[in-house]
């Protein structure tokens, strides 16, 4: 209630209104809509009174923090550190998963910083934009092998596969 009180005493007419409103929209127009929803939610679990558009935007500044995502560079480093198989690693983020798979994961293990950090980080930033605009990232698990084969070959059709391999390979 406090909040409301505060919103009519700074903006008691509409044309003072009208030009915080292009003051903040110009202030925050680089930051996703919902990076600033996030931001704002932040703020306002932990202070009394209206943020200012510096809270607001050093809260967006954090950006990645709000939606849990570590910075690029520790990003970089778990991938980097991540054993195999990679898919099961209990990752801080699916986003910082998906940045190493797309860097690619022997590049990241065989290359200097200075080369694979630059495609990391590219990678990690699309995806952390994804992440801010609502898109849930999730690291997909393959299906697992069957015990046994369920469905044998009769011997003529057995033959006849080993002879197409046989062929394939030139032997």
């Amino acid at each position: 209630f406090a909040y409301h009180n505060q919103y009519h005493k700074a903006f008691s007419d509409s044309e003072s209104l009208a030009i915080a409103k292009k003051y903040w929209l110009s202030v925050l127009e680089n930051y996703l809509p919902t990076q600033i929803v996030q931001a704002a939610k932040a703020l306002i679990r932990s202070q009394e009174y209206l943020p200012s558009v510096a809270a607001i935007l050093r809260a967006c500044e954090q950006g990645t923090d709000l939606f849990g995502l570590p910075s690029a560079r520790e990003a970089y480093l778990e991938a980097c550190s991540a054993p195999s198989p990679k898919r099961e690693h209990q990752w801080s983020h699916e986003a910082v998963y998906y940045a190493g798979k797309s860097a690619g994961w022997f590049l990241l293990a065989n290359e200097s910083e200075s080369t694979t950090f630059p495609l990391f980080e590219y990678h990690y930033a699309k995806l952390c934009r994804l992440v801010m605009n609502g898109e849930q990232l999730d690291i997909e698990q393959p299906d697992a092998l069957p015990d046994k084969i369920e469905v044998k070959l009769d011997k003529d059709e057995t033959r006849a596969r080993i002879a197409r391999m046989k062929k394939d390979l030139g032997l």
